[in-house]
């Protein structure tokens, strides 16, 4: 599976802050121009929420974009666990710069972080099993890229990107290409070097992917007996991974099968917004 760094994502960055720069900022801040061109300022942002710390760079893309003469200078690294009222970074420059801003950076900041803070949530959970994290392409249209390195800041992991970087194919699939073994054979054809992963609902349908040579077999709400005897059945021949159903209640467990993978949703959709606040000084 892929984990997104953030080093390839830099033309991502700056698109994202584009795009919200022109969202909030528009034609202007008519509001900031109540104050005085030539006043200086300082401000400091902290978090007012427990959180794993994710999108620095979006933050320094901001500023950057906006006006070059504002110093970002942080406290804190992307990955870092934080507690309430700690400082996450220091502003120094224009008044009227850092309060155009202010928005757009949070919001990077407060919704990236909320996928890393819940990612490290479920990770924590597996740490004393050999089980990986995924995410899915449940993400915000426009900002898929930056949640998924927000999912990698909270040490969990990527799925596919999208529809592009391998098959997942999934019931509809199957029924559209005649069934589990011509759909994985049209695969191979179809793009020889890509993983292909297969969605089943029985162990019937298991042992059908892995004779078809299955790289991936998702394993769609099985019960925990038949994930255990899955995972028995496969002894290696692929990988396996659990998908639906997935919450605070059945992750461990599910984990405990001895399954490879557990995609959840929940990762990058079912999110709250990391509460922060900036203070200004001039």
């Amino acid at each position: 599976m892929p984990n997104l760094r953030l080093a390839p994502l830099t033309a991502e960055i700056e698109a994202n802050v584009r795009r919200a720069l022109i969202e909030d900022v528009g034609s202007g801040d008519i509001t900031a121009q109540l104050i005085p061109a030539e006043r200086l300022a300082k401000a400091t942002i902290i978090t007012r929420d427990d959180a794993v710390i994710s999108g620095s760079a979006w933050v320094d893309s901001v500023f950057r974009q906006l006006d070059p003469r504002v110093a970002v200078h942080w406290q804190v690294a992307d990955g870092d666990r934080v507690k309430p009222n700690q400082p996450l970074f220091h502003l120094e420059g224009p008044a009227r710069s850092l309060l155009t801003g202010e928005r757009s950076a949070l919001n990077f900041l407060q919704m990236l972080s909320a996928v890393a803070t819940r990612a490290q949530y479920y990770a924590d959970k597996v740490a004393n099993t050999q089980v990986k994290l995924l995410d899915t392409r449940k993400t915000l249209p426009g900002l898929r890229l930056a949640q998924k390195y927000a999912v990698t800041c909270g040490g969990c992991h990527n799925h596919r990107i999208g529809l592009f970087d391998a098959f997942l194919i999934k019931e509809n699939h199957i029924a559209a290409c005649g069934g589990i073994a011509e759909a994985i054979t049209a695969a191979r054809k179809i793009a020889p070097g890509q993983p292909v992963e297969i969605e089943v609902e029985s162990l019937d349908e298991l042992n059908q992917a892995l004779a078809a040579g299955a790289d991936i077999i998702m394993l769609d709400e099985l019960s925990l007996d038949d994930m255990r005897e899955a995972v028995r059945i496969t002894a290696g021949k692929a990988k396996l991974e659990a998908s639906g159903g997935i919450n605070d209640t059945t992750l461990v467990p599910i984990a405990e099968t001895g399954v490879d993978y557990i995609s959840i949703g929940a990762l990058t959709k079912d999110i709250k917004a990391v509460d922060l606040s900036m203070r200004l000084s001039l």
